[in-house]
């Protein structure tokens, strides 16, 4: 019996399936043939001597200790600098997106212009700007909450991007409803529309704040300091003369920071997607109205009729 045909895309024949077959393998081979010459050419160097890795992975290592204390100030500067940016940027970007939805046509041009000129500079740009502009100004911060002001200026402004288009998606009766109830401009963009375009953009908001831990990266290249993960990989691989090693670590340390934000992210998507089902299935649910008419006898006046 032939299997039935998709209504979605034509089912592939015997030479489509072929041929796909072909590519699969010839891709296949050429990547492994790719892997095997990389490999080669990192023993041809000595990259797989034991002195260059077990510094950073053996456990036994004299250095493994001392090393991996150096780590764990560079995490947790990362994600201290990572934290306070992604708290200042959702407080900014929030308070951002508000204003452009309050104000007028011409009154919120200066807005708007501030996140054109913010969103187009490169946050490397910004970083750098406020470990040097500041300073003329009689800022004077540690390195580590330049970071954070460059990552706050850059990334904020992306935000209320993204809560702007999740605004801008809601149906139109949301805010006229809103309206009609009697609530004000101000108390229906907070109260209605804004909590809808965070549930509604709540994959583009993680997304970004992967961009903020990824960033922070920046401060290696601009800034004295501070000790962040990138920052200490590269003191390790000058010290130890092993970048490629030091490296490796650091890409496996952000992978695996940066994966765990994902997974938080995907909980807290279906936490409230759980949750506005419950409350959907409540209101639809007539024994929760109190004005559903829970009898509809009618009292005998006589006549013998009821219903």
């Amino acid at each position: 019996m032939s299997a039935a045909p998709s209504v979605l895309y034509d089912a592939p024949g015997p030479k489509a399936r072929r041929r796909s077959l072909v590519l699969s393998v010839v891709s296949s081979l050429v990547f492994l043939a790719i892997a095997v010459w990389v490999v080669l050419r990192l023993r041809s160097t000595g990259q797989f001597d034991p002195d260059l890795w077990s510094p950073l992975y053996w456990p036994t290592d004299e250095s493994f200790a001392q090393v991996w204390g150096q780590i764990r100030i560079g995490v947790t500067n990362t994600l201290l600098a990572a934290v306070l940016a992604i708290a200042f940027s959702l407080v900014l970007g929030t308070a951002l997106t508000t204003l452009r939805l309050l104000l007028g046509r011409y009154s919120r041009l200066p807005v708007v212009l501030l996140a054109e000129v913010l969103r187009g500079a490169p946050v490397v740009i910004l970083i750098f700007f406020a470990a040097r502009v500041l300073p003329q100004f009689g800022v004077d911060l540690s390195q580590l909450w330049y970071l954070v002001i460059g990552l706050t200026a850059y990334n904020f402004v992306v935000i209320g991007e993204i809560l702007r288009a999740g605004v801008a998606a809601l149906p139109k009766g949301q805010r006229e409803a809103g309206l009609a109830i009697g609530l004000t401009r101000q108390q229906t963009v907070l109260q209605i529309q804004m909590p809808q375009a965070f549930r509604l953009m709540l994959p583009a908001l993680i997304s970004q704040l992967v961009v903020i831990v990824k960033d922070t990266s920046l401060a290696a290249l601009v800034l004295t300091g501070p000790q962040e993960l990138l920052n200490t990989g590269q003191r390790l691989s000058q010290f130890f003369d092993n970048p490629l090693q030091a490296y490796l670590l650091v890409a496996l340390i952000f992978i695996f920071l940066n994966s765990i934000l994902g997974r938080l992210a995907v909980f807290v998507e279906k936490r409230l997607s759980r949750s506005k089902g419950r409350d959907k299935g409540e209101r639809d649910d007539p024994a929760n109205d109190k004005h559903t008419v829970t009898s509809t006898k009618v009292p005998d006046m006589g006549g013998g009729f009821s219903t």
